[in-house]
């Protein structure tokens, strides 16, 4: 696809103060968390509060000793974490695959919160072809140095979206034309009765919580992986791999 070279790789950066976070956030910096004290105000705190409304960028209010464990230095009672990737719009990527005459397959993480599974995840996504990942803003894990390094560098060649709305995200894209597989438990259907030779999102959630229920509801498949031991689960980066692979088969037979 092309999308996911990063022109210039990073690793994890903390940037703290308002003054210095307000800067990284209009120089284009991708912002992965951002704390900020509970009770901060001030002039110069509201401008940072446009600024993030006007990026539409999460924060988290958190108390001033989870800051200052963080950091001992004067963090001004806020601080961000730099992404070391670029995200991408999902509404950016879709009709590129289409103009390119090919069939999207795409992998939408639903509460993941493991960076070394999200990694894993994101590795056998790169080598399957998958075009690109969908993380929420909230609730999912950090995809930082560790989960670059578990996924062999594969988040750096494959998009990763990060949506503010999952649900959202899943209608647009079935308005676009793709379908929505849950890989649940909740239905007697196996991996292997869903079309993947059309237009595609797999949707895979925690081993914790699963899938989302407002997700499930709009799906156009649930499918399970069959089981036939004494554990009732795989781990979700094995059940990725599952899945994914069957849809590359039938892809590949099409």
């Amino acid at each position: 696809m092309g999308f996911g070279q990063q022109s210039k790789r990073e690793s994890n950066q903390m940037v703290f103060g308002i003054r210095a976070v307000m800067e990284a956030i209009r120089s284009g910096k991708e912002i992965e968390s951002l704390f900020i004290q509970r009770g901060l105000g001030g002039p110069l705190f509201f401008e940072l509060k446009a600024l993030l409304a006007e990026y539409k960028i999460e924060s988290q209010q958190v108390p001033v000793e989870k800051l200052n464990r963080v950091t001992a230095k004067n963090h001004q009672g806020i601080i961000a974490i730099i992404s070391p990737i670029t995200y991408y719009k999902i509404e950016d990527i879709i009709p590129m695959i289409f103009e390119k005459g090919e069939v999207p397959l795409i992998l939408i993480l639903d509460g993941i919160t493991d960076v070394r599974n999200i990694g894993a995840i994101a590795r056998t996504a790169e080598c399957a072809g998958v075009h690109a990942l969908i993380v929420p803003a909230m609730g999912s894990a950090q995809i930082n140095a560790d989960a670059i390094k578990t996924s062999a560098g594969a988040l750096y060649n494959i998009p990763v979206c990060r949506e503010g709305s999952l649900l959202q995200t899943a209608k647009f894209l079935q308005a676009s034309g793709l379908q929505l597989v849950c890989c649940t438990e909740k239905t007697n259907d196996y991996i292997y009765v869903p079309d993947y030779t059309v237009p595609t999102a797999i949707i895979m959630g925690s081993e914790d919580d699963g899938i989302g229920n407002e997700l499930i509801r709009i799906s156009d498949h649930l499918a399970k992986i069959p089981m036939f031991g004494e554990i009732e689960s795989l781990n979700v980066s094995v059940s990725t791999g599952v899945i994914l692979y069957e849809a590359i088969r039938q892809r590949s037979k099409s």
